[in-house]
């Protein structure tokens, strides 16, 4: 009789005398084989579509209601019991220890966001100074940032094995013109009023990372420009060493030399070995940055910005001048070519411009 006959709930079809429950509901074999699954935790069938899981874990609602949840950033799906709270959301463990990383003021030595680049140019200067000697706290930290990152962040901290009691401030990529209008001069004050320290410690360098594409369209090109800056640097080491303000031992130490050879390639071959490692005068372990080590760190803005000016200067002359032309190229040519006042007031102080008596401030 008609009254007798099953129906599938899913599909409609007429059912035999083999069929199936789900959630109270009778449906046909082949609908149960195709369209249910069962909860890997309760073991209820539900409908496949009515899974709460991800590829590997199959939950019904109130599973997953009553046991699960999911990261606020990864969306990744997590038991109760492995996930991790930060202000009322919920995290996965990777992206809980990059939430808390994000929310300190000082980061940890391999702290390394995705870089922001500010100002328009083609060449682009990463700063690493390291201050010392009142504190890695992230009160003193706050007061920092709160006047370097007023707007957007262009600065970071991180702490540094190297240091006795300080931390170290890293600048996203500017332009040499965005750093020239930066607020250098109220973090350096800030610093100073904090008890913090640079050029007169034993433990802190002034490093400046620039952009290797700036250097040429391709890599052959590039290592061409950088074994002229090596070249450069090994000819005028002298001077160089003078204007670092460093002694030999703290250069040896932290920014060794590759030493002095014929042509730059035969430098770049030397340094490409590895010796030293990232402790040379110029780092070239980065895939997309140089790195020059050989400055002692400072708070004092024009001696600041004359070691910047000094760095573009010699990419300027490295991009310029042919081997042959660096090999005839004397310190006093190269610095007569200085029009920059911070530059050259810097190199006066240092007896590197020429020699007569001026008056400076100390550098702190």
């Amino acid at each position: 009789m008609e009254e007798n006959k099953l129906y599938c709930s899913h599909c409609g079809a007429l059912i035999g005398e083999d069929f199936e429950e789900v959630n109270g509901e009778i449906v046909c074999t082949d609908c149960f084989e195709r369209h249910t699954t069962t909860c890997d935790r309760c073991g209820s069938v539900i409908w496949t579509n009515d899974s709460y899981g991800d590829e590997y874990t199959t939950l019904c609602h109130h599973c997953y209601e009553n046991h699960y949840t999911r990261c606020s950033c990864c969306d990744a799906l997590l038991h109760e019991d492995d996930a991790y709270h930060l202000d009322g959301y919920d995290y996965c463990s990777e992206c809980y220890r990059d939430e808390v990383d994000r929310s300190r003021s000082i980061h940890d030595y391999g702290y390394k966001p995705e870089p922001i680049f500010y100002g328009d140019s083609k060449r682009y200067f990463g700063i690493e100074l390291e201050i010392d000697g009142a504190g890695k706290e992230n009160d003193n930290a706050d007061e920092l940032l709160s006047i370097a990152n007023s707007d957007s962040e262009h600065i970071y901290i991180k702490g540094d094995g190297s240091l006795d009691d300080g931390m170290e401030l890293v600048t996203h990529p500017m332009s040499l013109d965005y750093h020239k209008k930066y607020c250098w001069e109220e973090i350096m004050k800030k610093a100073i009023l904090l008890g913090y320290r640079s050029h007169q410690t034993s433990t802190c360098g002034l490093h400046i990372h620039v952009n290797r594409d700036c250097l040429g369209e391709d890599r052959d090109t590039q290592e061409e420009v950088i074994g002229r800056i090596l070249y450069f640097i090994e000819h005028h080491w002298n001077e160089m060493l003078k204007f670092s303000r460093r002694s030999e031992y703290s250069m040896n130490r932290w920014a060794a030399r590759y030493g002095f050879e014929k042509t730059g390639k035969e430098i770049l071959d030397k340094a490409k070995k590895g010796n030293n490692g990232r402790y040379a005068a110029v780092n070239l372990m980065n895939y997309n940055t140089i790195e020059f080590r050989m400055f002692r760190g400072t708070l004092k803005l024009n001696t600041f910005m004359a070691t910047l000016e000094l760095v573009n200067a010699i990419i300027d002359t490295a991009l310029a001048y042919s081997e042959e032309g660096l090999h005839n190229l004397s310190w006093s040519e190269f610095v007569s070519k200085v029009n920059e006042p911070e530059l050259i007031a810097y190199l006066k102080e240092r007896r590197l411009y020429i020699n007569e008596e001026t008056t400076f401030e100390e550098d702190l």
